[in-house]
């Protein structure tokens, strides 16, 4: 099978209504603010579209994962990390929001999705740098996806576990 990313989601082309993953926050979002986000400068979405359109002549979305530029402070970050850092906010990578539709659980498009993000914030890392990629859980299977891809906990923030990946550990993973 193989699976091509959009460089963005398009109002026009991806039937954002049908998605459902399960988790309504995400459903919402993909649905109601995502195209608003990236009108504003604010994340951009990346979509998996279904290989063939639906009635409405648009494309179901299989899978999204939404990505924007940030900032944390360096006292979030563990001991021996921060003490190597400026005393001023540092550049991350959000990565927003991730989602599967439900309909294609269990078939990997979880881990295809976060390697593609993985991918894509590591490509545009050598234009604009950033320490590392954050997420913040909105599961525990989220958090154990994230874990076995070697993010660490870093905090709670917003009442989810916080984690991170240092880039220089991604670019580990794709400079081999």
């Amino acid at each position: 099978m193989h699976l091509v990313y959009e460089s963005k989601l398009s109002k026009s082309k991806h039937d954002r209504d049908s998605f459902d993953c399960g988790e309504q926050e995400l459903n919402t979002f993909i649905k109601t603010q995502a195209a608003k986000h990236m009108q504003a400068g604010i994340s951009r979405t990346m979509v998996l579209p279904s290989a063939h359109p639906l009635l409405n002549q648009k494309f179901a979305i299989c899978a999204f994962y939404s990505v924007a530029p940030s900032s944390i402070s360096r006292e979030t970050l563990p001991a021996q990390l921060a003490k190597k850092l400026p005393r001023y906010p540092i550049p991350i990578f959000l990565l927003a929001q991730l989602a599967v539709h439900k309909e294609f659980h269990g078939f990997g498009l979880g881990k295809v999705s976060l390697i593609r993000a993985l991918k894509y914030l590591w490509e545009v890392n050598h234009h604009m740098r950033a320490y590392a990629i954050v997420v913040d859980c909105l599961t525990d299977s989220a958090q154990a996806l994230y874990t076995k891809f070697g993010f660490e906990v870093l905090c709670e923030h917003n009442e989810r576990i916080r984690m991170f990946l240092p880039m220089k550990t991604v670019e580990q993973l794709f400079n081999q």
